[in-house]
């Protein structure tokens, strides 16, 4: 009796506590994510060793997915191009490994989680995180700023990937203690409260600094005179800044006092508005009519197994592509349409069928092709939807519906089994076409396997 007294005192004690305590969150960075993990997996320091991660089989125009710390401090700016680095710099190139970055992502979340609920984790980029930890003090006797590097020395040790951390008392202020604080310190940590933020932060520049203000907000803001954000706060005029921004005048508003209304328990209960399925891909080279219109079957049949495999249907296709700038350096404006699959479907005659309709349709044939984009709208779960057994997509019959499902679901089952590329179509085996080798890729970069 005595034992359940005691534990119902502590649970009293934790209850009181979270109830009226500060919040505190951690923002966390694996710095030069994939260049450090480049280093490590070569066993050299990932702060000392001058390595770029771009692929080398691409021009002297491909960007550089990640620099290692040593290259910035030289003076090479991250996601430069590899012909903007410096000639006299000797460096290792490292072509991309997606799956590798992926995998070591992975392992520093489980590292994560031997700390903090995944109910308190929000996973903002494959290397970066939110945490609000402000119920863990009792637990680990310690500061946010402690527990922060608790787990920073746990992932060095663990992974030998190098990490930098923001504290703040709102997400907000946590973000910005890494972007900025952390940066200028010396041990890659930033602390900031609302206080700390107005004293050291009120008057920092350029504003493009600072979270969700790119150089166009930034610019923006400056034709009003307001260069910083004590002078964004302290606008007189809050009425022209709503004007001009809408919505999220309130946000720059918000952040430049400090406040975020937005917890971790908001982004847990978020759920997405957009009901799509997209593709897109720049292509490798300038294509003519006939070769852009294989790239839009083979990306038709990229959406189509996306939607099979995620038991979704869409009611229609939307399709866009741009051209290459002509001889005269002028980029004609893009085509875009769009087409009724006739019923809620994943089948990939009716949405081939719609995509070439809609290419036909609006893309001019003396025009050379540089970028495409296909979507599948109005994406739900099937069987959701207001159809019957005897709806089927125009220009076929049920029984075709259901030998198409069938070879459709084994090509899948094959594909998930033995690669994407364990099965392919004869349009997949032309010059032109692109989608043999986007299947070894991962977020359009070389996946490493």
């Amino acid at each position: 009796m005595l034992f359940l007294i005691e534990v119902f005192s502590e649970i009293q004690t934790f209850v009181r506590y979270t109830s009226s305590m500060e919040k505190h969150y951690l923002c966390i960075d694996l710095k030069s994510f994939y260049a450090s993990v480049e280093c490590v997996d070569r066993g050299l320091d990932p702060m000392t060793t001058d390595l770029v991660v771009a692929d080398p089989e691409r021009s002297e125009k491909t960007i550089c997915l990640a620099v290692s710390p040593s290259m910035k401090a030289k003076g090479v700016r991250n996601r430069c191009r590899v012909f903007e680095i410096p000639k006299d710099l000797n460096y290792i190139m490292a072509p991309p490994r997606m799956q590798r970055y992926i995998d070591y992502s992975a392992d520093i979340y489980a590292i994560y989680l031997k700390y903090v609920a995944k109910e308190d984790i929000h996973v903002y980029s494959i290397d970066e995180v939110f945490m609000d930890v402000s119920s863990y003090f009792p637990l680990y006797q310690c500061s946010a700023r402690e527990l922060g590097e608790r787990i920073r020395n746990d992932v060095l040790e663990s992974t030998g990937i190098p990490a930098s951390c923001g504290v703040g008392t709102n997400m907000f202020l946590a973000k910005v203690a890494l972007d900025i604080s952390a940066k200028h310190s010396a041990d890659f940590f930033g602390e900031l409260d609302e206080e700390s933020f107005k004293e050291t932060l009120w008057n920092h520049q350029p504003l493009s600094d600072f979270w969700r203000i790119g150089r166009r907000t930034q610019a923006r803001l400056a034709k009003y005179g307001i260069e910083t954000l004590a002078q964004l706060a302290l606008y007189p005029y809050p009425e022209k800044l709503y004007a001009e921004f809408g919505i999220d005048a309130e946000i720059l508003i918000d952040h430049a006092w400090s406040i975020e209304p937005v917890e971790m328990h908001h982004i847990k209960a978020y759920k997405s508005a957009a009901h799509s399925v997209s593709t897109a891909q720049v292509l490798p080279r300038a294509y003519s009519y006939a070769e852009g219109r294989v790239i839009a079957r083979e990306m038709a049949d990229a959406v189509h197994l996306d939607l099979l495999d995620r038991h979704l249907v869409c009611e229609s296709i939307t399709l866009t592509v741009g051209y290459e700038k002509d001889e005269y350096g002028f980029v004609p404006g893009h085509a875009h349409g769009s087409a009724h699959c006739g019923t809620l479907t994943n089948s990939k005659h009716a949405l081939e069928m719609a995509a070439l309709e809609i290419y036909d349709r609006c893309v001019e044939r003396d025009l050379k092709l540089r970028r495409m984009r296909i979507s599948a709208n109005n994406v739900q779960e099937e069987g959701m939807g207001q159809m019957s057994l005897f709806d089927v997509p125009a220009g076929m019959e049920q029984a075709q519906v259901q030998a198409e499902s069938a070879r459709e679901g084994a090509v899948l089952d094959v594909k998930k089994r033995f690669g994407k590329n364990a099965l392919v179509r004869g349009i997949d085996l032309l010059p032109e076409a692109t989608q043999m080798e986007r299947n070894r890729q991962i977020g359009g970069h070389k996946s490493g396997e």
